[in-house]
């Protein structure tokens, strides 16, 4: 565990103390203390600034998508996996949905703008067959619907892995009994398989909202000029355009700052739902 440790003391806990440039205006060459202090000077411009709100819109919407499409794909998958009766089959059919989320982002965005841009399969294909092409890749409406539809491409069956975990736990021989009780499929599922995998769901849940406001940094950045900023921004990539290429280092740990902030609310709100539920959540 040392090495494991080390690490998150370094460059998490460690790090941690860099967020006193959120309440300084930062200058790199006189470091982080020597820069002055402004105190929450940096958080008032943000709050008032509409493109950190367009910005925090446009992950949060992002971010519920997410929610409602992706965290439930990986758990349909395992049942789907599960199901199988053929080992050989369970065991290839997991090698190939495993394969995209070991393509990096910049391959997997190229591979959907290869087929869904105006000049892609897809319109190459409409176009030769007389029909009417569509640009799905430019369009700022089909934006936030199309980079859930990468994640759950790239990432849903690498997230069945702790599913099919859950699952091969259940005993064989409540379903035994529910079949001989005379529960189909549907109930046995309601009343077996959901009660048994219930708490490393809730678990896993917890855990995707302390990250909520974070969807996808590579990915955003290498499709935020397809749609512009007002469409493809969000909270990670206003932090890097704002602090990296911009220089403005305060203002932008300020925005990385609340977006901590936020996540940490949510898990410990969260866990304590969890508790009242009667679960044991992250911790106790």
């Amino acid at each position: 565990m040392v090495p494991g440790l080390v690490y998150f003391l370094v460059f998490h806990y460690g790090a941690f103390v860099a967020n006193a440039v959120a309440f300084k205006e930062y200058v790199p060459f006189d470091g982080l203390w020597a820069s002055p202090w402004v105190g929450t000077e940096n958080f008032s411009r943000m709050f008032g600034d509409p493109d950190f709100w367009h910005a925090t819109w446009n992950t949060l919407f992002i971010a519920v998508l997410q929610l409602v499409f992706f965290f439930p794909a990986p758990l349909a998958i395992a049942l789907l996996l599960h199901s199988l009766t053929s080992d050989l089959l369970r065991r290839f059919t997991q090698s190939v949905i495993y394969l995209p989320h070991f393509l990096s982002w910049v391959v997997v965005v190229a591979l959907f703008q290869q087929v869904l841009s105006d000049t892609g399969l897809l319109n190459t294909f409409l176009s030769d067959s007389g029909l009417h092409t569509v640009d799905i890749i430019g369009n700022p409406d089909a934006y936030k619907p199309l980079v859930v539809i990468e994640v759950i491409w790239k990432d849903a069956g690498w997230g069945t892995i702790i599913f099919l975990a859950a699952l091969m736990q259940v005993d064989e021989q409540l379903y035994e009994a529910s079949a001989i009780d005379g529960a189909g499929p549907w109930r046995r599922f309601w009343h077996v398989t959901l009660p048994s995998i219930r708490p490393i769901v809730i678990l896993l849940l917890i855990m995707r909202l302390g990250d909520i406001l974070s969807v996808g940094f590579e990915q955003m950045l290498l499709q935020r000029q397809s749609v512009g900023p007002e469409v493809g921004e969000v909270l990670d990539t206003f932090v890097f355009w704002q602090g990296i290429v911009g220089g403005d280092t305060g203002y932008a740990a300020a925005a990385g700052l609340f977006k901590g902030v936020v996540g940490a609310a949510l898990v410990f709100t969260a866990n304590r739902i969890a508790h009242r539920l009667g679960e044991q959540g992250v911790y106790k």
